[in-house]
């Protein structure tokens, strides 16, 4: 039996999650995921629930030679799970694989210029988020990002984000929200924050967000999910309506773990 089917079945069980997730799963956690130990007793508890959801629901499969572990599994699934730690429902229920390579991984990407003329070419990625199910992730990336809590970077979160975005068929930077208005406050508080970093990163100036969130409204929804998590309290500072919205809409406030030292 697979380590995949091993945990499935174990958190398919009526065990209470404490029962069921092993010292070393939780050891692992610890290692690969600091922002876990920053977070109240209450949210730890409920991110191993999220975590026996999301293993139970999603097949894994390691691509380019890697032999899954146990403790790959567990800090995907742990940091995935901390962006959907107060959604009701089962953690990204379109999600069906996650593909985990070791490194940089190659994808074609189709581009089409003014003329029409579609043209295809090879890049490097860290990771990729799929509509139909899918998220690829490096797992080096996977652990540099897990592993430094206050860079901003986090490909697993990035990807995660593009998940949440994509829920209703569309990558378009706005994921589902509670009502009509609160559309239209997300429209506009990250509209305008997406056109300040475009114009930053064009003026070449200091950003609390990557640039990387300048190329579209998807990628800076995703970039700036990277920092609510891991820079809050600058985002907090410098863009307090857009560390409000992502309050909202993540119903956690991160600033609250990261001021407990």
């Amino acid at each position: 039996m697979s380590i995949w089917e091993t945990l499935k079945s174990l958190f398919l069980g009526d065990d209470p999650i404490e029962a069921v997730f092993k010292d070393e799963w939780i050891s692992s956690l610890q290692h690969n995921l600091p922002l876990y130990a920053k977070l109240p007793p209450e949210l730890q508890l409920s991110l191993l629930e999220k975590i026996g959801q999301f293993v139970s629901t999603t097949y894994f499969e390691g691509c380019g030679d890697l032999e899954l572990t146990d403790e790959m599994i567990i800090s995907v699934a742990g940091q995935a799970c901390i962006l959907i730690l107060k959604h009701d429902g089962p953690p990204y229920p379109n999600l069906k694989t996650v593909l985990l390579y070791p490194s940089t991984f190659q994808s074609v990407v189709r581009e089409r210029d003014p003329m029409g003329v579609v043209t295809e070419r090879e890049v490097r990625r860290l990771g990729e988020s799929w509509s139909n199910g899918t998220v690829i992730l490096a797992w080096d990336s996977v652990q540099r990002g897990a592993r430094n809590i206050q860079d901003g970077h986090n490909v697993t979160m990035h990807e995660f984000a593009h998940q949440l975005d994509q829920e209703d068929g569309n990558t378009d930077g706005v994921p589902f929200l509670e009502s009509r208005e609160a559309y239209r406050t997300w429209g506009a508080v990250l509209g305008d924050g997406y056109s300040k970093l475009v114009d930053r990163t064009e003026r070449r100036k200091k950003t609390v967000l990557d640039k990387y969130g300048a190329t579209n409204l998807a990628e800076y929804f995703a970039v700036a999910t990277e920092a609510f998590f891991e820079k809050p309290r600058q985002m907090q500072r410098k863009r307090a309506d857009l560390y409000e919205e992502l309050k909202d809409y993540y119903q956690l406030d991160p600033v609250e773990w990261f001021s407990k030292g």
